[in-house]
């Protein structure tokens, strides 16, 4: 991307149980089924967007991989974000999977690559623990496993958990070289297995100067390893036609939760104690008494979410100068979302969408 202004814009489909009208009030209209994540994917195709995250949760919603399977061929352009959580795979079978999903999927508008982008998730095994170190050091293995075989190489690894000599697949990507990979994490063995192993570094909401730290920090350490990583950053969003407006529909998704409920959905996740989820939960008790812990971003998110906790609210000016900003820190990739997801998608892309230079993030 050359222009200053380009971005990647994504939304999320809520294939984990996390669609709401009233955050923390279940609705069974909006539970995570095959007909209501559909339609989101179909939305935001609709609306313009130029990816879509699948996320993955073993306890949680749908199955990722049968989900993008099913919802693939309905696609004419839009990319997918597969995530897939590295625990519950085998390297080869996931480099195998990976291609058919590309496949699919189908050749983006050029002819010369897939629309596939792979969300690395260094997840334990369900029903097993292991240390943190551990965990990433796994997914550093299986991420450079996966690249060498979908890049069409011979493998001979052998390493702390993978020991393999293998030919690579005979089913290749469309590009026959591996698709982007995402990854996020705060913590110390997450950011190295990033700066190693990962092609887009992605954040949670944060301050503008951790933000810009962070990015220091990510580009710093993947130069040691002789790499250069793109960021994205992962946050909700809140638009109105006036920031009065956005801030009142703000305060209505809270208006029926109960606080322990809050709390069970927050610690429902697997993923619930790790340091990233902890900065949402300092963010939160930075903010002042309306939520805001920065101009136009809101922490209310977070008191009923485990992970990405916080919004960028305001009216169409104001969101779109926030993104700005984080496009001038060096973000070029945003993955969006809103509630109810579907209803969000269609105003955030009347609104903000059409003054974005946006396009799909290549690699």
């Amino acid at each position: 991307m050359n222009k200053a202004q380009d971005c990647e814009v994504a939304w999320f489909s809520a294939l984990c149980d996390d669609d709401y009208e009233f955050l923390g009030v279940p609705d069974p209209m909006l539970q995570s089924s095959w007909e209501h994540c559909r339609n989101i994917v179909l939305q935001a195709e609709k609306g313009g967007f130029d990816n879509i995250l699948l996320p993955s949760g073993y306890a949680l919603g749908l199955d990722t991989t049968a989900f993008a399977a099913a919802i693939a061929p309905m696609l004419r352009r839009m990319k997918l974000l597969w995530a897939t959580r590295i625990g519950e795979d085998w390297p080869p079978q996931l480099a195998r999977r990976i291609a058919t999903l590309d496949r699919i999927l189908g050749a983006n508008a050029e002819g010369n690559r897939g629309r596939l982008n792979v969300n690395i998730i260094s997840s334990d095994m369900p029903g097993e623990t292991i240390s943190s170190k551990d965990r990433y050091a796994r997914a550093t293995e299986v991420m450079k496993i996966v690249r060498t075989l979908l890049n069409g190489q011979s493998l001979d690894h052998e390493g702390q958990f993978y020991k393999l000599k293998l030919d690579p697949p005979r089913m290749t990507t469309i590009s026959g070289t591996a698709p982007a990979f995402y990854f996020g994490g705060l913590s110390e063995d997450a950011r190295e297995c990033a700066a190693e192993g990962c092609d887009v570094y992605l954040m949670w909401p944060d301050t503008m100067d951790k933000v810009r730290e962070t990015i220091a920090d990510m580009t710093s350490r993947a130069a040691r390893f002789g790499r250069t990583l793109r960021f994205g950053y992962r946050v909700h969003v809140v638009v109105r036609d006036t920031e009065e407006e956005a801030r009142a529909y703000a305060d209505r998704l809270l208006s029926k939760l109960d606080d322990d409920v809050g709390k069970a959905i927050r610690e429902k996740s697997l993923d619930a104690k790790n340091v990233g989820v902890q900065r949402q939960a300092e963010l939160r008790s930075a903010a002042g008494g309306d939520g805001f812990v920065e101009d136009n971003l809101w922490t209310g998110i977070g008191r009923a979410r485990s992970g990405c906790g916080a919004a960028i609210v305001g009216n169409p000016d104001q969101v779109l100068a926030k993104l700005r900003a984080y496009q001038a820190e060096g973000i070029e990739a945003f993955i969006l979302s809103g509630y109810p997801h579907a209803a969000e998608a269609d105003l955030f892309s009347r609104h903000v969408l059409p003054h974005l230079t946006h396009g799909p993030l290549n690699i």
